[in-house]
Order: structure tokens, then sequence, then C-alpha cells
């Protein structure tokens, strides 16, 4: 028979901010958790890129100089988030207390297709020194185990049993959480095809991010915009976030557009980087020199273009279920808040 009092073992598969958040709740509630993620560190998304490059290294990476490495940080993934519901902004004030997170007063605008400018004022926070900051600190409590991809969930004996890419046993479970973008998330949610049908409902597009540095500050009266009718879709000066004044030159990262991007989604990395700094040089108003340091990262799933307008998906029955940006319209705080409604759906039907 059952034990109806011994506390449910839980795996999360994912350690982005949905992931680490729902972890975080279940670990409070005292319920055992496994936190799985195939990356080299947690954060997914809110993902701060290190660069150590010589601090003379001129355009095309020749030398003008010799002079001690500088490690640059390129927040090539989630640029800042907002804090509007009183939960997360909560869990904001907790990170700014102990240095993890800051506001970002930086200038940002709009830049419409008529080239006009237009403010987009608002409350913006980042993490510090990079956007991985917050989750870091998630990661400190719920420790997850890097460089592991699980592969198959399938029900076990008494619960569900976890593999890896290799067929490696990962241990049974009693609930899981799926916590990955949407279209990784169908094949891992197999067992209940009513989550895996939802899930496959959201749709989410890939993106490339372009971290390039400069050797002298751009004449660019903005710290960030979002650009419309552009292969861009967002460009900030990275450097200008707090806690990032310490590099030498000045740091820009450049998104492609959700349409661009996917149209482009399997070219060469170098081909984008190329591609984009033109695209920046059309819009910037201002000459942009060659950089001294220039490359691309593509992020395969990256926004989600269409959501499923709800908290999380959850199984009861099974004690199987998922969360992400994806459920809550793609914000850093909709993920958040979609891994703790996750939580509290589990702890809820016990």
């Amino acid at each position: 028979m059952k034990d109806v009092f011994k506390q449910p073992r839980v795996a999360v598969i994912g350690a982005g901010m949905a992931g680490l958040a729902c972890a975080e709740r279940l670990l409070a509630q005292g319920w055992p958790v496994t936190v799985f993620d195939k990356g080299r560190g947690p954060g997914g998304r809110m993902a701060t890129r290190r660069v150590t490059v010589p601090s003379g290294t001129g355009p095309s990476g020749t030398e003008n100089g010799s002079a001690a490495d500088v490690t640059l940080r390129f927040d090539h993934g989630a640029q800042y988030f907002t804090a509007r519901d009183p939960r997360f902004r909560a869990r904001v004030d907790d990170w700014i207390a102990v240095g993890a997170a800051a506001p970002w007063t930086g200038g940002i605008v709009r830049l419409t297709r008529d080239g006009a400018i237009e403010h987009s004022p608002g409350e913006r926070f980042v993490g510090i020194p990079g956007m991985s900051g917050p989750t870091r600190l998630l990661a400190d409590t719920t420790r997850p185990r890097s460089g592991i991809r699980v592969a198959e969930v399938t029900a076990g004996e008494d619960g569900w049993r976890l593999r890896d890419e290799k067929g490696i046993d990962l241990g049974e479970y009693d609930r899981v959480a799926v916590a990955v973008p949407s279209p990784q998330a169908v094949p891992l949610l197999a067992e209940s095809p009513d989550l895996a049908y939802r899930a496959a409902s959201a749709v989410m597009a890939g993106c490339w991010a372009v971290m390039a540095r400069f050797d002298r500050p751009l004449d660019i009266p903005h710290d960030g915009a979002f650009v419309v009718g552009s292969p861009l879709s967002w460009i900030a000066r990275d450097s200008s976030k707090p806690g990032r004044a310490s590099q030498v030159g000045e740091t820009w990262v450049l998104h492609g557009s959700p349409e661009w991007s996917e149209a482009h989604i399997e070219d060469q990395a170098g081909d984008v980087a190329n591609r984009l700094l033109e695209a920046f040089r059309a819009i910037a108003g201002a000459a942009v020199p060659e950089p001294s340091h220039l490359a691309a990262h593509r992020w395969r799933f990256s926004i989600p273009t269409r959501g499923i307008d709800t908290e999380c998906l959850y199984d009861p029955e099974r004690g199987l279920g998922a969360c992400g940006d994806w459920c809550l319209g793609g914000r850093v705080e909709g993920a958040f808040l979609s891994g703790l409604a996750l939580a509290e759906r589990m702890i809820g039907a016990g």
C-alpha cells in the first residue's frame, strides 16, 4: 500500500526561471525535488555570455597592442524584466537587496518604420552582474543537475521514470514538472495526450542574437530600442546596464526579429552576425565602426508568438505538468509566475 504521508518526489526538467521558481516553491513545502537541465549552468534564456579578448584587440580580431586580457559580458538572451505582479515584485526586491538585480534606468525608445523615435517609459530591471544573476541565486537553493538532457518521461511501476538521451535511468518520481520551451515539452508530455496537444498549440520563434564590442562609445542617444520594419527587433547598449561599467569599450546586443530569424535560422553564425551588423548600421543614425568583437548566438526557441493563455498545464490524476513563458506571454515575469502556479497546483492536488 502506498504511503500517503510520504512527501512526493518531484523531477523538474529545465533550470530556467520557470523551472527554478517551481522547484523553489516545492522545496519550501518540504518536498524532495531534483532539477535536471541540459545546459552547463542554470538560467535558460536569462543568459550571460562571457568572452575573454585582449584589451588591445582591433577590428576583425587583429592586435593593436599588448595588454592584459579583458572579460566581456553580454546579455544575449532576455534583455531585462518587468515586475508588475506583487508576488514577482517581492522577489525582485529580494534580489535587489542582495545585489543580484538592479533597476535599469537607460533610455529606451521605439524606432518606427518612418524613422520617428518614440519614448518607451516603464520600470525595467536587470540581473547583476549579468542577466543570469537571479537564476544563479535560485540555483543556490534548488541545486540543479546540469548537463543532463532528459529525453523520456514514461510511466513506471509507481510514478514516472526518467531517462536521458543515452537511455541512462535517471530515477523514478511521483510528480514531474516540464519547464522547457513548448516544442521540447511536447515529447516529454507524450504520456498525457491532452497536455501534449495543448503544449503543441503554443508557437515559439527562434532568435538570432549578435554580440558586438566597440573600442569607443557610439554616438547613439538611446541605450535600447525596439525596432520596427527591420531585420532587427531590438538593439541595446549592454554596457549601459548597472554592474557593467568596468568593461573596456562599449558592448551592444542586437536581436533579429522573429520573422527574420526564422527565415535565416539555419544560416551560418558568421554570416548572420555580419548581416545584422549592417542592419544596425542602417538604423543607428550614426557612424558604426568595425567592432573589435563580433559573434552571433542562435536561440532555436526564444519568443512565444502564440501562447496558450493559461498559467500552466497540470494533470492532477497523473502528477504531470508543464510551465514556462510560453504559457503567460513570453516575459521573465510570466515564466516565474507560471512555475509558481504549477508548484501551487501540485501542492493543492497533494
